[in-house]
């Protein structure tokens, strides 16, 4: 990732929630014309096993 990717994500993590829930869907707006290549099936084993990990810390944190 470059510096500036890397700097645009720390004033991302800044915002007020709701700007970066604007900021967001302003991006997927954007993002939804890019031509990207289909994932593999690792790749997609690995985002779904990181989405629940995410998943399991973010609810022992709420318990």
């Amino acid at each position: 990732m470059t510096t500036s990717a890397q700097e645009l994500l720390e004033l991302f993590d800044r915002l007020p929630e709701s700007e970066q829930l604007d900021l967001a869907l302003e991006i997927f707006k954007r993002i939804l014309h890019l031509d990207f290549p289909p994932l593999t099936d690792e790749e997609l084993a690995f985002n779904a096993e990181e989405l629940f990990l995410e998943l399991d810390r973010q609810e022992a944190a709420y318990e």
